[in-house]
């Protein structure tokens, strides 16, 4: 009996320890899990910018401010906030809607005198019975695109005009972000136009030419010639996609190296080293093809006797590395950077186009490396990542 009693109490004293400890346990990660009042107003803010961030990166429109407007108002704090571009009501959210046409008339004498106005009850005149609506503070957007209007249920308080003032900037901030992002697809488009203003004027004219000197020695190879030019022409002058894979980009350069052999005959070697690993990867369109070129009718064209031409492609873990290297007449390093050197003005347009292109897309530490010398070839080398957010072959 007594030893039963002992051992009933020895079970009753761990169950209650178990106890004590699974509580102590629980709030400890409960204390973790709570942040302070400071910490949880930051993160609230921050989240709340971030979903407005998305749609205002597309820029001023009517879709764009429908779907931050919501967001806007709870960053402001305002009883009703308005979006106008430099003519019109975009978006409207909270109460007081039917002063939009009166908001819109105080934003554009905003925008047009550049500096951010306050409205009274005199600006706001209204004849609805039940209207808490007492006064609003306007801030023109950057550049005067628009403004930012915020309604108020009494006269605007000094907090709600600088809440409304530092949105307007988030806001004009996210809208020149956009306005970067359209100019950058803007100069990818114009890049690749000029890249293919240098490919027209000496490649189809040398093409043909070869083309034509068999037409009557061996019609099979002319034929086949004219098949691989047009690929070629249809790849290099496609009107979509920014991006395309190295996969596309080879069988193009494949291409184009069969007409240049018909050209050259056996003065030109070509030598490909591709790890299979790397076909899928993701490069600006017309990116590798103009460095070859550049390699044919800079390096070794005017070289005497035979010169070859090789491209590699290996697998380096996150990165794909490609090199394209010719044992042709090379050039002074220097005259790189002279862009008023008209020998070579062709290959430096090439160059620095894949070069402005790599690294405003990956960014400033994937641009291309050239190594030369006078009579001692040319090797360009560049670093492109596997994997990077927005870019997509086809896109």
């Amino acid at each position: 009996m007594g030893a039963n009693l002992a051992a009933g109490l020895v079970v009753v004293v761990l169950a209650a320890a178990l106890g004590g400890a699974v509580y102590a346990v629980i709030r400890l990660r409960g204390r973790r899990a709570i942040a302070t009042a400071a910490q949880r107003a930051t993160y609230d803010v921050l989240h709340i910018a971030e979903l407005a961030a998305e749609p205002l990166r597309n820029g001023l429109t009517e879709a764009a401010a429908g779907k931050a407007i919501r967001h806007l108002r709870t960053l402001t704090g305002a009883a009703g906030i308005v979006v106008t571009d430099a003519r019109r009501v975009l978006a409207f959210d909270g109460a007081g809607e039917h002063h939009c046409d009166q908001a819109a008339a105080g934003a554009a004498r905003a925008v047009t005198a550049g500096r951010p106005t306050v409205l009274g009850s005199r600006e706001l005149p209204c004849d609805v019975v039940d209207c808490q609506i007492r006064g609003a503070v306007v801030v023109p957007l950057a550049q005067r695109e628009g403004a930012l209007v915020a309604l108020s249920d009494g006269p605007p308080a000094p907090g709600l005009v600088q809440a409304t003032a530092e949105t307007a900037r988030w806001v004009g901030t996210q809208l020149a972000l956009a306005e970067l992002d359209t100019s950058r697809a803007r100069l990818a488009r114009a890049e690749v136009r000029a890249l293919r203003a240098q490919i027209s004027p000496h490649f189809i004219y040398n093409a043909l030419t070869a083309i034509a000197s068999f037409v009557r020695t061996d019609p099979e190879l002319a034929r086949e010639l004219i098949l691989e030019f047009a690929e070629f022409t249809r790849y290099s002058f496609r009107a979509h996609g920014e991006f395309t894979t190295l996969a596309e980009e080879l069988r193009s350069i494949d291409r184009y190296l069969t007409i240049e052999r018909a050209r050259f005959g056996e003065r030109l070697q070509v030598r490909l080293q591709i790890a299979p690993e790397v076909l899928p990867v993701t490069l600006p369109f017309l990116c590798l093809q103009p460095l070859v070129e550049n390699a044919v009718r800079h390096g070794l064209s005017r070289k005497p006797g035979m010169g070859t031409v090789s491209i590699v492609a290996r697998d380096a873990g996150a990165e794909c590395h490609i090199t394209v290297e010719d044992d042709g007449v090379g050039m002074d390093p220097a005259a790189l950077l002279d862009s008023d050197d008209a020998i070579d003005a062709g290959q430096h347009v090439g160059l620095r186009n894949v070069d402005d292109r790599l690294r405003s897309v990956f960014g400033d530490g994937f641009g291309v490396v050239v190594e030369t010398a006078p009579d001692a070839g040319t090797k360009v080398s560049m670093r492109v990542p596997k994997f990077h957010p927005g870019v997509r072959s086809g896109a």
